[in-house]
């Protein structure tokens, strides 16, 4: 595999709800190849981060930069390039494990679905159980599954929001593996506070909020 080279950066990046502070103003620059773990209290805009740099959620203040080869990459087209693994993500329980990825592959326009839905499955373990319905997945096969879906079309950006959720061992091995098999090739983004994830990563980004998204 091989991605275009992608720095990614925030300039004093802020967001409030209201007199919520979800993420406290925070300034980096990071850039592939690579892995960056992204740490701090519960409640202090990990997961917002990551919807900021995505395009998913407007700042407050500050400002984005995603760039891909050196071109600049408008928030409404930073989906394309990145594959989010998070635990909000929730899938079609009727349908198979094989059914709803081959969904998104086509909302992607990949150009062999079926071939990039096995070669996902396999990723994570899951091939065996492609064509079981969702429904009876437990937590951490759902879990596997999230992961799945976030690297089904090959993105120059990975990002793995509390990934070791309700894995076990196994699982966790999968999470290491995905980590650092892409960031040879391109960029991933760690939220995370377990010690073993932060491990998979050469460079972090602190953020020092309140916690539990406290008034300013």
């Amino acid at each position: 595999m091989s991605a275009p080279p992608l720095r990614l950066a925030g300039d004093d990046l802020t967001h409030r709800y209201g007199a919520r502070v979800a993420l406290q103003a925070v300034t980096f620059d990071v850039a592939s190849p690579g892995a960056v773990a992204v740490t701090g209290p519960n409640g202090s805009g990990k997961s917002t981060l990551l919807r900021i740099l995505i395009g998913l959620l407007r700042p407050t203040k500050g400002a984005t930069r995603f760039e891909l080869s050196g071109a600049a990459v408008e928030p409404r087209r930073r989906r394309v390039h990145t594959g989010l693994a998070t635990p909000e993500l929730s899938f079609y329980e009727e349908f198979s494990a094989a059914e709803n990825l081959a969904f998104a592959a086509e909302t992607h326009g990949l150009p062999d679905p079926r071939g990039a839905v096995r070669e996902a499955l396999d990723a994570v373990g899951l091939a065996p159980r492609a064509d079981d319905r969702v429904g009876e997945f437990s937590s951490g096969m759902k879990q596997r599954l999230r992961l799945a879906f976030a690297v089904l079309h090959k993105p120059a950006l990975l990002m793995l929001d509390e990934p070791g959720s309700h894995l076990d061992d196994a699982g966790r091995d999968v999470v290491a593996s995905l980590a650092r098999r892409w960031s040879e090739r391109g960029l991933v983004l760690i939220a995370t506070n377990d010690p073993q994830e932060m491990q998979l990563a050469e460079r972090r980004i602190e953020l020092r909020g309140r916690g539990l998204g406290g008034p300013a």
